[in-house]
């Protein structure tokens, strides 16, 4: 049984190594940069792990015995789902890790640009001593309405940590029911209102054709003047460039974002020169036991494939292990 690992951002394979060998396993791991690396490593794989390596519709044909395909994460948007589930491969996630850490990182987002922490402490840096912004620009929570899209394990911890700062709280999410998001504490709306009616507008869906480029040029001319962005989920749900423009104008007072299109962020981007966003280099879900949880659960799912069964978490519509000769 041979799982392969396409790329990787930890320092080592340990976790994954003891997991699958302790299973039987033959471990193949290379930081995949190109496609013909990435076929080459993946052609004779019974299960393969990626994180970051587009696994497209050509790399996926090149599977001659992958039962499965396992994202280190939440998100699957660097996997074709469709090319995935016609050659019967079954495409897993995980998707209980890192909810409190990005969960948190939302709340210190939303913080810091309410209270202007980033600008004082630039200030402050450069001889300062003053309040560095006008006084309307320092935001209290209890006063002011948070949409957030998306309800999922993410946006239902943010909602939970939003609560208790006694701001008003919006949500919407057209696969849960309007009760489910009333018990929770939150007001359910549709789409438009949350542009329309919110102050802070926090991103936790997920990238889907039906969402990307979500934040665009319409929704924001839709959002209230000064209103604040925040998004630790996908880049590609934000238009940049028109991101950028109304951060320019100051249509859009600020904007928070730990995920970028493209990604990394170019060194030159306007994005990292504007005062009035803060950025992360997509590291919202970072934590000791979160990166283990992940590492975990990556390599259990992949040797529950490489035996021929299903594992937990399928996204693509597979009830059925492949059958390989």
């Amino acid at each position: 049984m041979k799982v392969a690992i396409t790329d990787w951002t930890f320092p080592d394979l340990e976790i994954e190594e003891r997991i699958l060998k302790d299973a039987g396993c033959e471990v193949a791991a290379r930081q995949c940069k190109t496609e013909s690396e990435l076929k080459a490593l993946v052609a004779d794989a019974d299960a393969v792990i990626t994180q970051f390596a587009r696994i497209d519709s050509n790399v996926i044909a090149a599977m001659e015995r992958a039962r499965t395909i396992v994202r280190y994460g939440i998100g699957v948007d660097n996997v074709d789902l469709e090319a995935a589930r016609t050659r019967g491969i079954a495409v897993s996630n995980i998707p209980d890790y890192c909810i409190d850490e990005v969960a948190d990182h939302t709340l210190a987002f939303i913080l810091g640009l309410a209270r202007q922490i980033v600008t004082h402490t630039a200030d402050l840096r450069a001889g300062q001593w003053r309040l560095a912004v006008p006084l309307p620009e320092m935001k209290t929570l209890s006063d002011q309405t948070v949409g957030v899209i998306g309800f999922g394990r993410i946006g239902r911890e943010v909602v939970q940590r939003l609560l208790p700062f006694k701001c008003r709280v919006l949500v919407h999410d057209p696969v849960v029911s309007a009760g489910a998001i009333t018990v929770a504490g939150a007001t359910a709306v549709a789409l438009d209102e949350i542009f329309s009616a919110s102050d802070i507008v926090t991103l936790h869906c997920p990238s889907t054709p039906a969402t990307r480029r979500i934040i665009g040029p319409a929704a924001l001319e839709k959002m209230k003047p000064g209103a604040l962005l925040i998004n630790v989920a996908r880049g590609d749900l934000v238009d940049t460039a028109a991101l950028v423009a109304a951060l320019e104008s100051k249509r859009l007072a600020g904007a928070a974002l730990d995920v970028f299109d493209p990604e990394p962020l170019p060194v030159d981007h306007p994005l990292r020169a504007l005062p009035n966003v803060i950025i992360a280099p997509h590291i919202a879900s970072a934590s000791p036991i979160a990166v283990q949880k992940l590492r975990e659960g990556a390599a259990i799912r992949a040797t529950i494939a490489a035996r021929g069964e299903l594992p937990p978490n399928i996204v693509n519509g597979i009830t059925s292990p492949r059958h390989v000769p």
